[in-house]
């Protein structure tokens, strides 16, 4: 998984800067699914030149998590209840093993990290602060997934979750953060006694409730 946006420093090249920040607005949400913006605005809100926005739209439209529209324009694309049907079903392939291989290769600090991790999502729960916990879900989710020496399926998670974020943020500010997925803490105590196949079924079961919110906020909306 990655999280660059996050790590980025001085040394970074500009167009890697504004590829790392305009992917995590379209990860979290901060960019709606069917919003159109110009590719001017998005030079002003990024504060950066015109070539580096060009060059990150160009991966970005490549990856499938934008889509080019007329007038210099680009939108987040709109989940329809088959493509969440498509997403889950990759993301069920894909993510419980990575989680079987991770538990395989956890380290206490790795799972200190994921403690410290789960704890702010938590927090974040707890208080409402949707942007919080889509952050930390997705950073207790990387953790695990770096873990599982796996970097092919790993990436390819990461692409799945960048189709499925932004429709996550419209159910989380359609119905707030009390009822939103967490099977962290059976992960955690799966982890902790090293029970490679508890943890796989965990992460299923993680998967699967969020895919099901998503479905029916779709079927309502």
């Amino acid at each position: 998984m990655n999280i660059s946006a996050q790590t980025t420093d001085s040394k970074t090249p500009a167009h890697q800067h504004v590829y790392a920040e305009l992917r995590q607005m379209i990860l979290f949400g901060d960019l709606a699914p069917g919003q159109a913006v110009t590719i001017q605005g998005l030079v002003t809100r990024l504060n950066a030149g015109m070539t580096p926005v060009r060059e990150a739209l160009r991966r970005l439209i490549a990856e499938g998590a934008l889509t080019l529209q007329g007038n210099r324009r680009v939108s987040v694309p709109v989940l329809t209840l088959s493509g969440v049907e498509e997403l889950g079903f990759m993301r069920l392939t894909l993510e419980p093993e990575l989680t079987r291989r991770a538990a395989r290769h956890m380290t206490s600090k790795s799972l200190d990290k994921l403690r410290g991790i789960d704890a702010a999502l938590n927090a974040a729960i707890t208080a409402g602060d949707i942007g919080g916990y889509l952050t930390h879900n997705y950073r207790f989710h990387s953790v695990i997934y770096d873990n599982a020496d796996a970097p092919i399926m790993a990436a390819t998670v990461d692409r799945l979750w960048l189709s499925f974020g932004p429709s996550l943020r419209v159910v989380c500010g359609r119905f707030g953060t009390a009822n939103l997925p967490d099977k962290h803490a059976d992960l955690l105590a799966a982890f902790e006694r090293q029970d490679v196949e508890a943890a796989a079924t965990a992460m299923a079961e993680d998967v699967s409730q969020g895919t099901k919110q998503v479905s029916a906020a779709l079927a309502t909306s």
